[in-house]
């Protein structure tokens, strides 16, 4: 553990009212449902900490825009079958409803606000100080004695549920955190090249800043790209055609850099799968339709990673390849996590999905790690400061220095 920065170990918790940073960001299915319970199962640990306490629980849902944007009440309902007993849901995050029911609060309480990115700033990437004076900080801040940051998975993000509230409260980094840690640690003991990255999903911009992350620190040798990302280096190269609602400008010219200065590391998928008439069907990229929906990589491009995946030291994940949801498509996602999990090098399998993919798809328990963490792994491996790492650290020095009276 890094002893720059202080743990849930290190303080008491009785009687206090304690504000948890989770990351309960769940994959949820066309209806809205939650359809796995990995990352609150994970938070039952983290939450058991604190029986003694006012808990509240707060966390982000999803992205503004899209599907899974979703209030927080499944999640508070889950929570609460597996403690078996009540977290009180409250539909509101920072409004007289939420500053009320955390005042109202009794000891070994445990109360979830709802999703953090119903506000415009929690949507926005500021320093420490900019987020120490956003609203919702400045108004929960003084309703609590102690801050736990316990979200890995947005530890790449300067948001300010993130680093604000470091300004204002003691922060102690809680067990998820110390979990992730330890087995970081063990993992960097063993790894060993070459190191093969696989990268798939739709979150385009943060693929793009990890592969530069990855390969300049010496942790890609081969990076194999796939699902949307994937498209999006074939249209840069100009392999496919249309799609052009799907990408912006900003982003082909960036993927087309890339090409250009890493072409040689950069594997891009051979064959695609798209449905015709509720049937797969696999066609080489040069003869892939204008602009069908492309819902998995075909069998040529499963065979060619998964000989670079069997000859890597190190294999390292994260994004599925195709729509594993959905019959018929999940053929790609299984048979690269298979590879992976009979692979003899190290194997790290990470984010939501991808965890969620390993699961729902019984892939054998042959794999290393499995994280729940993405873009904040591959940073974290890269080498690359994480905002949330920063404020841990900023905390404990500021309490070092004399504590928060000052600025409370």
């Amino acid at each position: 553990m890094n002893d720059q920065y202080l743990t849930i170990d290190d303080v008491s918790t009785n009687g206090k009212a304690v504000l948890l940073r989770a990351d309960l960001n769940t994959p949820v299915d066309s209806d809205g449902k939650l359809i796995e319970r990995l990352k609150l199962e994970e938070a039952v640990v983290s939450i058991n900490d604190f029986k003694d306490a006012k808990l509240v629980v707060i966390s982000h849902q999803g992205r503004v825009g899209r599907d899974d944007f979703i209030e927080l009440k499944q999640h508070a309902g889950v929570l609460s079958e597996l403690l078996q007993r009540e977290v009180k849901f409250v539909p509101d995050v920072m409004g007289p409803t939420a500053i009320q029911s955390i005042k109202d609060m009794k000891d070994g309480e445990v109360l979830m606000l709802d999703n953090l990115r119903l506000m415009a700033e929690e949507n926005t990437e500021i320093d420490m100080v900019q987020a120490a004076n956003s609203h919702m900080v400045r108004r929960l801040a003084t309703l609590f004695d102690l801050f736990v940051l316990d979200a890995f998975p947005t530890a790449h993000r300067s948001h300010p549920s993130i680093v604000g509230f470091p300004y204002f409260l003691p922060t102690v980094a809680g067990r998820l955190i110390i979990k992730e840690l330890k087995a970081l640690n063990m993992i960097s003991m063993v790894e060993k090249g070459p190191y093969t990255t696989m990268l798939g999903g739709a979150k385009i911009n943060d693929r793009l800043e990890s592969i530069i992350s990855l390969i300049r620190n010496h942790k890609a040798d081969k990076v194999l790209l796939s699902g949307t990302i994937g498209l999006s280096f074939l249209k840069a190269a100009g392999r496919i055609d249309g799609y052009d609602d799907l990408f912006d400008n900003s982003t082909i010219g960036a993927c087309a850099a890339l090409l250009e200065e890493f072409g040689d590391l950069l594997e891009l998928p051979v064959d695609l799968a798209y449905e015709e008439n509720g049937e797969r069907k696999e066609v080489p990229v040069a003869e892939l339709p204008r602009g069908v929906s492309v819902l998995d990589i075909g069998s040529g491009t499963v065979d060619r990673f998964s000989k670079i995946i069997r000859s890597s030291g190190t294999v390292f994940v994260s994004g599925t390849p195709g729509v594993f949801e959905r019959k018929n498509f999940d053929v790609g996602t299984r048979e690269i996590l298979m590879a992976v999990a009979k692979s003899a090098g190290t194997t790290i399998v990470s984010g939501g999905h991808t965890s969620t993919a390993v699961k729902k798809l019984n892939i054998p328990n042959w794999i290393d790690y499995i994280s729940t963490s993405g873009g904040a792994l591959i940073q974290y491996l890269s080498g690359k400061p994480l905002p949330l790492f920063e404020a841990l650290k900023y905390s404990a020095q500021r309490l070092k220095d004399g504590g928060y009276s000052a600025a409370r």
